[in-house]
């Protein structure tokens, strides 16, 4: 579907059982810091794979054919349309208890309304990208409003990070991906991420059933980069079983970082400020600074 870009897969292996993470001295990570596992049966991390996201490369076989850096049995992690309350850190909570990592894709809006809950996400050092400001179909939308999309869905997330870089990759709404906007994402040098496992998380919301649809594809196709929402109650209330059981079957982990993090534009920081308001990079947890002393 497009040209191979020239591009480098840095991999680096962690401890058996994710108890510790390699160092990248050149580049400082979150992800890549020492990591305690108090759990001696967990999940853990099996590789950390870095990624040079110059030219755009993608990534799902969905969409994407060129780089197929898993091998059997390796899985993905993913999770989009957070950060989200309860949802996020029930989610963060099951990865920690089988000290393993993800990729989550918030929209810029959520981490405005919950930069608190996307400080978490990055704190317990989760690779975290973009996933546009309101998740709108950009396939639909003029060119230049689709790219003020992306970069305001950027600039948000850094923002709520305490104006830091953020990891350079994208995934985009609905996988819609028009080619005019794939250019301007290998011109920012921003990684695309597809999938090789849909969850479909947002249409079934039992535990049980979405845990026997995903662990269906993962055994039938043996790997994959796994695209789940931490947006959805019931992918938070299912992972802790759905983890158990890709340990009992031999799946191991893969946590994805880039080489180079992206920086936001200056002109979408201002607006993205102007719209959400002053502060966020800054805020507590609402039940710190507000709470309810009279009445229901």
């Amino acid at each position: 579907m497009r040209c191979a870009i020239a591009f480098a897969l840095a991999i680096s292996v962690s401890a058996i059982g994710g108890s510790a993470f390699a160092e990248d001295a050149k580049a400082p990570n979150p992800a890549l810091t020492q990591t305690k596992c108090d759990n001696p049966n967990a999940l853990g991390v099996a590789r950390i794979v870095q990624i040079d996201t110059t030219g755009g490369p993608g990534f799902g076989f969905e969409h994407f054919k060129a780089y197929d850096f898993l091998r059997d049995h390796e899985v993905v992690l993913t999770f989009d349309d957070g950060p989200w309350p309860w949802n996020t850190e029930h989610v963060l909570k099951a990865l920690a208890d089988q000290c393993t990592k993800a990729m989550f894709f918030p929209i810029g809006k959520h981490a405005g309304w919950h930069p608190e809950i996307l400080k978490k996400v990055v704190a317990a050092g989760m690779t975290v990208g973009s996933h546009t400001w309101s998740h709108k179909d950009l396939s639909t939308l003029p060119v230049e409003e689709a790219k003020a999309e992306i970069e305001k869905g950027i600039a948000a997330v850094s923002i709520a990070d305490g104006d830091k870089p953020i990891a350079p990759f994208f995934r985009f709404p609905a996988l819609r991906h028009p080619p005019e906007l794939l250019k301007y994402m290998a011109e920012r040098n921003v990684g695309i991420f597809s999938t090789d496992i849909d969850s479909f998380d947002f249409k079934i919301h039992r535990p049980a059933q979405l845990i026997k649809a995903v662990m269906h594809k993962l055994e039938k196709r043996g790997k994959g980069i796994v695209l789940m929402h931490d947006f959805q109650r019931g992918t938070a209330e299912a992972l802790p079983e759905l983890l158990k059981q890709m340990k009992e079957k031999g799946f191991k982990i893969v946590q994805v970082v880039g080489k180079t993090p992206l920086q936001p534009e200056k002109q979408y920081v201002a607006e993205v400020a102007k719209e959400i308001g002053g502060g966020i990079e800054d805020a507590r947890p609402m039940s710190s600074v507000i709470k309810t002393i009279s009445g229901n």
